[in-house]
């Protein structure tokens, strides 16, 4: 990583373990796959409610020049454009560059910045940052750098995080505060803005940002199809990175649910471990496991049905009908957002059915008993265990303002599982609640609930190929294999 790019320096504010700044997860990605991100990224500006401060290095010029016209229509809708590159013939006589809210920064040949790829949104409604530099020479290998243009890999990470996103706007502002001191103070008056601006925003929906980076990934992959190939890059390493980073985009989102949950900051990871230790007692096969864990980390995406009680209630009832459904039956709009990735369509399934009940009387399908598929069963059950426990935690937090005891988990733990118990047989399936009161038991002895922060960028071992088949032949898909997912090579951020 270059000393002094604005990369290197977030990577190095977040390896000192301040409070509230965990290690960065980074990844390696194709050309093609940026360009996709970036323009689905950069588009969801044209609809965004409140216009943005936009920050971008396109290495040269000549990129820049490239998608000129398309900034133009960009900064209309932008409070401020910042574009850096090294300089090339008309970088700064293009028309785009011309306009009063668009700054043109030209890089020095050894400003390390000049060897990166960003995009930066920042408003008080929308942000979202790519953050990348290309692999020098030396990391390519023996082979060295490239020829073809669309096998050059860059380094880096990308988010929807406003706090990871403010925190780079800093360090832009600071880098470019010795080519432009007077832009330097427009920036920061232009984020003071937008700070205050944001106390009383409500955040645009990233629900159609997501489908909009999946479908763009998809249209990259229909184009690679189209393509002659090298013998050293095969269409499937671009085809892999690029749904690498279609199921990225879901993780990024669940887990920016969870970041800003304060109440409940845990629970899509509690809910993944939980489910997968159930799976696991089950003696379920490890792609079943696979598919359990990303249920759970993937269940609070919004809009979701809405929370339910251990006893149920309060269920949303689906609006849209499923024509991919094996049942024809109604999506809750969290599933249906789902399944603008194929792939995913069964962990869709999975998350649509968790809301069904023992007895029948659930939503969205009124599914009972076996009709149930076993993964909604389980993960309907520790959804409403984790988030019983959380509650419990929070009200006596809130209630002890002094600090003088400190939470009783295993009590807390005992209570929710005998609550859990009064629904057996109605809104639970039984074995299901008699395998919960054996965890509880485990926790309560000293067994350790499994919560590595989960690596967004590593996330493609989660999709076996079995996610692709169809998504309800739950219950009777335990015969044969152990098959774990392993598609390999390179991965997004």
């Amino acid at each position: 990583m270059l000393e002094g790019s604005i990369l290197q320096k977030l990577e190095a504010a977040h390896q000192t373990g301040e409070t509230g700044k965990r290690p960065l997860s980074f990844g390696v990605y194709y050309k093609n796959t940026l360009v996709a991100l970036c323009h689905a990224l950069e588009d969801c500006i044209l609809s965004c409610s409140s216009p943005p401060l936009v920050i971008t290095a396109f290495q040269r010029g000549k990129w820049y020049l490239q998608e000129a016209d398309r900034y133009g229509d960009l900064a209309e809708r932008s409070r401020q454009v910042v574009i850096m590159a090294a300089p090339d013939s008309g970088f700064t006589e293009h028309p785009t560059s011309q306009r009063e809210n668009v700054a043109i920064v030209g890089l020095e040949p050894a400003d390390p910045v000049a060897q990166e790829w960003h995009l930066i949104i920042l408003s008080p409604t929308y942000t979202a940052m790519v953050l990348c530099q290309e692999l020098s020479a030396a990391d390519y290998g023996p082979g060295g750098l490239p020829t073809e243009d669309r096998e050059r890999k860059f380094y880096g990470f990308w988010t929807f995080e406003p706090n990871l996103v403010q925190e780079t706007v800093e360090l832009a502002i600071a880098h470019l505060a010795p080519y432009d001191p007077e832009l330097q103070k427009t920036l920061q008056a232009q984020m003071a803005a937008i700070a205050n601006e944001a106390m009383q925003a409500e955040s645009d929906d990233l629900c159609g940002v997501v489908s909009r980076v999946v479908d763009y990934l998809k249209a990259s992959q229909q184009d690679l199809g189209q393509l002659p190939f090298t013998e050293e890059l095969h269409p499937d390493v671009l085809d892999h990175n690029l749904i690498s980073n279609e199921l990225q985009a879901f993780l990024r989102i669940a887990q920016l649910s969870d970041l800003t949950d304060i109440k409940n900051p845990m629970a899509a990871a509690e809910v993944a471990a939980l489910a997968e230790m159930m799976g696991q007692l089950l003696d379920l096969p490890a792609w079943q496991l696979h598919r359990l864990r990303l249920a759970g980390m993937l269940h609070r995406i919004a809009p979701m049905q809405e929370a339910e009680s251990l006893s149920g209630g309060h269920a949303l009832q689906a609006q849209e009908e499923a024509p991919s459904c094996p049942l024809s039956c109604p999506l809750v709009p969290g599933a249906q957002v789902l399944r603008t990735l194929p792939r995913l369509s069964a962990i869709a399934t999975i998350i649509n059915h968790q809301t069904e009940w023992w007895n029948g009387s659930g939503h969205p399908a009124g599914l009972a008993g076996d009709e149930i598929p076993l993964e909604s069963r389980i993960l309907g059950l520790v959804e409403a265990f984790q988030r019983r426990v959380a509650d419990l935690r929070l009200a006596y937090v809130q209630g002890d303002s002094q600090g003088d005891r400190a939470f009783n988990l295993e009590a807390a733990l005992s209570q929710v599982s005998a609550e859990c118990q009064t629904y057996q047989g109605t809104r639970w399936d039984p074995k299901l609640v008699e395998v919960l009161a054996l965890m509880v038991c485990g926790l309560q002895q000293g067994l350790s609930l499994p919560l590595t922060p989960h690596r967004v960028t590593s996330g493609m071992w989660l999709l076996d190929a079995r996610l692709e088949e169809a998504a309800y032949s739950f219950s009777s898909d335990t015969e044969n294999s152990d098959k774990t997912a392993a598609v390999g090579g390179t991965h997004g951020h």
